[in-house]
């Protein structure tokens, strides 16, 4: 039995959960709205302010979609009550950050700036030109923008610079040996 499908979904209070017949599930919050659908064998059911759910049989697919079913419509409504963030340091001499408008312009030692504009819903802050952090209420959109920018310029192992998640440790490597 899958022990992240079985466990029962919270929803706090300012959260309403609506779901229709065909798996469409609805969750509006404070931060915002955001909209699913999900497979028609698992079954959904809200009693009060607990979301459960259910699968028909224990055949391999079912086991496999009841929890994935559980932990997207879990992000839901934590992405509408809490929002998520992701956090990016900028390692290396002369790299640097900024905000121009909405834009992001990265300078990262390439001979041009690289520029990324967050899509609707996610919003990017710059407290320091060597820290950039992604916000939104979808966790997949605000993983994608922040892997799309550290892959501008990922961590090296040599001198360790790059562009690298908050607490994300890098293997270095020893360098070559001289004669």
């Amino acid at each position: 039995m899958s022990r992240v499908g079985k466990k029962p979904i919270e929803v706090p209070a300012g959260v309403t959960v609506t779901i229709a017949d065909d798996n469409t599930v609805t969750v509006k919050g404070p931060k915002g709205e955001l909209t699913q659908t999900f497979n028609q064998d698992i079954k959904i059911e809200q009693e009060g302010s607990v979301i459960t759910l259910t699968r028909p049989t224990e055949s391999k697919e079912h086991r496999t979609i009841h929890g994935t079913t559980r932990a997207l419509l879990a992000n839901m409504v934590t992405g509408v009550s809490e929002g998520f963030t992701r956090s990016l340091e900028l390692i290396g001499v002369g790299y640097r950050a900024q905000l121009q408008g909405n834009k992001l312009v990265l300078n990262v030692g390439y001979s041009h700036p690289v520029e990324f504009t967050p899509e609707e819903g996610l919003e990017i802050e710059v407290p320091s030109n060597t820290k950039v952090i992604v916000k939104g209420i979808n966790k997949e959109r605000v993983g994608a923008l922040s892997s799309n920018i550290r892959a501008v310029r990922p961590p090296e192992p040599y001198k360790g610079k790059g562009i690298r998640y908050e607490g994300e440790q890098v293997r270095r490597k020893e360098g070559k040996t001289g004669k």
